[in-house]
This record gives C-alpha cells, sequence and structure tokens, in this order.
C-alpha cells in the first residue's frame, strides 16, 4: 500500500471514529448521557494514534518533500500548525472527560461545545490534508520518491483497525462494529 493510500486509509478510520462522537454530541444535546469512557477511549485513540504514527509519518514525509515548492511548503507549515493544536485540543478534551469521569463538576452545554469544536477541528484538518496537502504532494513527487521514503518511514500496527487490536480498545472496537450493523 503507498504511503498515502495508507494515510488516506488512516483518515477513513479516523472519520469513523469522529462520526461517533457527532452521535455522542446529538445525544448529549437531546439530554442522554453517553458512556463517558467510551469518548474517552474515542479521543485517547485520535490523540494518541495521531500523536505517536500518523503524525510522525507526515511530518517525515513533509521533511523529504520541503523545499521542492514554495506553495506546498506554506501548506505542509499551516499543517504542522494543525498539528500542534490539535495535539492540544485533545489534551484539554482529555481532561474535561476526566473530570466528568471523576465526578468533578461542569457544565455540560461546556462540555458538548468543547467535543464538538474538537469534532469540526479534526474534520477540518482530515479535509486540509486530503484536499491540499496530499495533491500537492503527488504533484511534485518524481519517480522513485515514495518508494524512497516509504523505506524510511516506520512500520507500526494500528492498535484499534490493525491486525492486532489493543486490549485497550477493545470496547471501542466493538462499539464501532456496533455502530456499523445498525
Amino acid at each position: 500500500m503507498s504511503i498515502l493510500a495508507h494515510l488516506h486509509k488512516d483518515h477513513i478510520n479516523l472519520n469513523r471514529l469522529l462520526d461517533i462522537l457527532r452521535a455522542k454530541v446529538e445525544k448529549l444535546r437531546a439530554g442522554t448521557r453517553p458512556n463517558f469512557r467510551l469518548v474517552a477511549d474515542a479521543v485517547d485513540y485520535v490523540s494518541d494514534y495521531a500523536d505517536r504514527h500518523h503524525h510522525p509519518i507526515e511530518d517525515q514525509m513533509y521533511a523529504f518533500f520541503k523545499g521542492r515548492d514554495a506553495q506546498l511548503d506554506a501548506l505542509m507549515e499551516e499543517c504542522s500548525a494543525q498539528h500542534r493544536r490539535l495535539h492540544a485540543a485533545s489534551h484539554e478534551l482529555t481532561d474535561a472527560i476526566d473530570s466528568i469521569l471523576n465526578d468533578t463538576p461542569m457544565p455540560m452545554d461546556q462540555f458538548i461545545d468543547r467535543l464538538e469544536a474538537y469534532i469540526e477541528e479534526q474534520t477540518g484538518h482530515l479535509v486540509f490534508e486530503e484536499t491540499k496537502i496530499f495533491p500537492a504532494l503527488e504533484r511534485v513527487a518524481q519517480p522513485g520518491d515514495w518508494d524512497k521514503l516509504d523505506s524510511e518511514l516506520p512500520k507500526n500496527d494500528d492498535p484499534l483497525f490493525g491486525e492486532n487490536r489493543s486490549e485497550e480498545y477493545l470496547d471501542l472496537y466493538r462499539e464501532l462494529v456496533q455502530d456499523m450493523k445498525a
């Protein structure tokens, strides 16, 4: 599988989780309390997988292509800034969920707004990469670039969608399967 195809597959999987979180927002807005542990697992996965696996591959790919095209360099810099903002937003949301799980009072409207903003920011980032970054990379890539870059990138198994699922995300995986059946 090519690098961009692998990253695109990650984006599809991340969008699945964001869809589940959107459904949780709707339940919250309707006054139903969702399983906050599952919400925490989804946010944790999005943050952890992005920080440990997905974004480092993108960052290495961006470094490989840096300097070939000024417009691409500007897009990649914006993408890196988005990665930093998403990292911070993920940690803020995780702290808010931990507060709820530990029975620390938090206005539910404030939490819902924060969760919804997080979902929209993540979604916007994925769209930005798919519609701006990836086509620009394809445009500047030379023959052999992808093979050379692929040989330099780490190979990681996805702890939720990969062959060897992590125990940590089994409940989340079951929720995804149940959601896909519904």
